[in-house]
């Protein structure tokens, strides 16, 4: 139930809505900030700094289409129907315009406070209406007359600015939680770079500094390298008991979900299994994207490694941690990338990787270095875990806030 202090009416009630200006591509580039709409995608919140692009325009075309503190601008078009609409407030006095892939909606005064704006409209409630008014089959599309027809619930005017009060809170810990995981990332690519370059010289259990020359080699001398098999279309199957099968679509940095992954029928895997994985292994895509990566989390069910796949398993006297890290330091990536061949799409060898030239330390010196950058990993999952906590916490609070079910006082 709304409360009965807060007004349920249209956009259209006391909204003004207008598609912004289209020039001559000879306009661009000069001129005053222009708001695209990869700038209503990015922000919550808009100010004349966060404007990348600009455009040049006569007298007479800035008359309707400058932008006001408290302007509401949404995306007119997106590819999917779950994007349109996406919104963003201009909260800055300094003159800009917006492009005809936006629309601007101008609140009546006193109706919406400005900072209640950022939040207002990403409510769910708001979200599911104008995906279900959005048009199009090739992309989707939301034009002014449907975006008047949306309902809106609004509390009182000091209810509104308490709310908004509130969520900033939680937006500027969500922020600080964010600059914190990317100085970690930051210090641990610079880690990276000093450790796995021989740079840096850690101490070893007696405390003395490991000293002396890397050997070189090529990756094969410390790791054996494979990939997968080439399972067939009919070997895949819908059945519950089928084994996963880790896919190049099946990545995502940081870990490898195998509940999500395709299965194939038990008779396919049952002479294969030097195509096993394990806990903890170290796969890559070997095309397309060579940057795709993840390691097996642990889990029940064996799984299987699909073709264009990679596998590296470090040898006797090697460091498993320590030889993924220096397969995903700066140098070898690029050293990779180097080697790849391909038209449409890049695709490198279990060969040329293999051959690739490393240059590595003993092994205790490789276990202590995998410490320390295992350490930082450990701080950037921790910060990563803190962040999404954070926002999951505030996307509860913001649902209860804005629906009315959790009250404020003013």
């Amino acid at each position: 139930m709304i409360p009965n202090s807060w007004v349920t009416c249209h956009l259209g009630d006391f909204m003004d809505f207008k598609n912004g200006l289209n020039a001559d591509k000879s306009q661009y580039g000069y001129g005053l900030k222009f708001v695209n709409v990869m700038d209503v995608f990015g922000n919550d919140i808009i100010t004349e700094d966060k404007i990348i692009g600009r455009v040049n325009v006569a007298e007479s075309q800035l008359e309707g289409n400058l932008l006001k503190f408290g302007d509401v601008l949404f995306n007119r078009t997106s590819e999917t129907f779950d994007e349109i609409a996406m919104s963003a407030v201009y909260l800055d006095d300094k003159p800009a315009v917006f492009g005809g892939f936006v629309i601007r909606a101008r609140p009546s005064d006193g109706i919406l406070a400005p900072a209640y704006s950022v939040y207002s409209f990403q409510s769910s409630k708001f979200r599911n209406q104008v995906i279900k008014l959005g048009q199009g089959a090739v992309r989707a599309n939301i034009g002014q007359k449907d975006l008047a027809k949306v309902k809106v619930s609004i509390p009182p005017f000091p209810e509104q600015k308490k709310i908004a009060q509130i969520l900033s809170t939680w937006d500027k810990a969500i922020t600080t939680t964010e600059q914190l995981l990317a100085n970690s990332q930051q210090q641990k690519k610079a880690l990276m770079q000093q450790l796995l370059t021989g740079k840096k010289r850690l101490l070893d259990d007696n405390g003395v500094r490991f000293s002396g020359e890397w050997k070189k080699l090529i990756l094969g001398d410390i790791a054996n390298i494979d990939s997968g098999y080439a399972f067939k279309s009919g070997d895949f199957t819908d059945c519950d008991n089928g084994i996963p099968v880790i896919r190049m679509s099946d990545f995502k940095t940081g870990g490898l979900d195998v509940s999500k992954a395709a299965k194939v029928a038990k008779e396919a895997v049952s002479e294969l299994d030097r195509f096993k994985l394990r806990t903890g292994d170290f796969v890559f895509g070997m095309s397309g994207s060579l940057s795709n990566y993840g390691w097996v989390k642990e889990q029940d069910l064996p799984c299987f490694l699909n073709q264009r796949v990679g596998r590296i398993l470090a040898k006797k006297d090697a460091d498993q941690l320590f030889i993924t890290y220096l397969y995903l330091s700066d140098k070898i990536q690029q050293s990779i990338l180097d080697k790849a061949a391909g038209a449409a799409q890049l695709n490198i060898s279990v060969g040329d990787l293999r051959n690739t030239i490393v240059y590595c330390p003993s092994l205790g010196e490789q276990q202590k270095i995998s410490a320390v950058l295992s350490a930082a990993d450990q701080e950037i999952r921790a910060l990563e875990q803190k962040t999404d906590a954070l926002q999951q916490e505030k996307k509860a609070l913001m649902q209860q806030l804005l629906t009315g079910k959790r009250r404020v006082k003013p």
